[in-house]
């Protein structure tokens, strides 16, 4: 995800921060900001960082999945369906072989 060329100065971030924000929304990829030479912080552009918010939102949702499969809390797939089509009113058609 980090390259070197994405390693800036704090204070190179400071005098030019117009170049830093029209390559982050360019690229979507996130910057390393130091202070004496050690990372300190990292800047991204807001719709790159509301994508991985979201991404890792979905993934957390998976592995709760997961936990409760491998725990035998789950129900069948056919049950889920049948429930999810009567409570939102939706029908399937019927699936041929």
């Amino acid at each position: 995800m980090f390259t070197m060329d994405a390693i800036y100065p704090v204070s190179d971030f400071s005098r030019k921060p117009a170049e830093h924000i029209k390559r982050l929304k360019a690229t979507g990829k996130p910057e390393i900001l130091t202070v004496n030479g050690k990372a300190e912080i990292v800047i991204q552009d807001a719709k790159a960082y509301e994508e991985m918010v979201d991404l890792l939102e979905t993934l957390k949702k998976i592995a709760t999945a997961a936990r409760a499969h491998d725990e035998g809390k789950g129900i069948p797939a056919d049950d889920f369906f049948e429930k999810f089509e009567q409570k939102h009113g939706l029908k399937r058609e019927a699936i041929q072989d």
